[in-house]
């Protein structure tokens, strides 16, 4: 399956992606922060598209127009994920390639995930998390709508061999279903308004050549 935003597609990863994988998930500053290393090879992160992105909801966030794999996004799905156990719940996982931070890339993925994961998966909650000092991702969610959970004191990170504080957050199908719907009554009243101001223009010139 192939998903679209407006600026983005999301599709499946594949081995040819290593090398891109490489360029962007090597970097210090976008691994250690989400709870794992820096990819040392491509071999690696061959691997690691093999192995790990390949679950039935992962994607490789690409630019339209590109193809190229710039960042990651997943639903993972009961089985794959402990922050659930039910089948009807999932938990949404991110990353982004730092050349592209502060495009607002982020929120429109998982915007278009949270449609997919609530309108085509039928899941009635899903959960998302970060940890302690993630600010680029706890505003992500919350521009999405997330809403607070609990936070835990003792995280086991093991692929960082480290013990962090981690928030959850969650949303669920009626929230996200409100807010969808204000969402597009905005971009409604906003449009309408504009058409609005068009027609008085239109009729102002014609006035003035009355």
């Amino acid at each position: 399956m192939t998903l679209q935003t407006e600026r983005l597609t999301l599709r499946r990863w594949e081995e040819t992606d290593a090398e891109s994988l490489y360029e962007y998930a090597s970097d210090p500053d976008v691994g250690p922060i989400a709870g794992w290393p820096p990819h040392k090879s491509i071999e690696e992160s061959r691997e690691v598209i093999r192995n790990v992105f390949c679950g039935a909801e992962c994607y490789a966030i690409c630019e339209k127009g590109s193809g190229k794999a710039i960042g990651a996004i997943e639903l993972k799905l009961n089985g794959h994920t402990d922050m659930t156990e039910k089948n009807d719940e999932c938990e949404l996982g991110y990353w982004l390639g730092k050349p592209f931070w502060g495009r607002g890339y982020m929120p429109e993925t998982a915007e278009e995930m949270l449609r997919h994961g609530f309108e085509d998966l039928g899941m009635n909650i899903i959960w998302c998390g970060y940890y302690d000092g993630n600010s680029k991702s706890e505003r992500v969610q919350e521009k999405v709508g997330f809403l607070y959970h609990h936070t835990c004191s003792e995280v086991p990170v093991s692929l960082m061999n480290e013990v962090r504080v981690g928030h959850t957050n969650y949303l669920t199908r009626k929230q996200w279903e409100k807010r969808h719907t204000q969402k597009v009554r905005g971009l409604q009243e906003k449009h309408g308004h504009m058409c609005d101001r068009r027609e008085r223009g239109n009729h102002e010139k014609r006035c003035t050549f009355i």
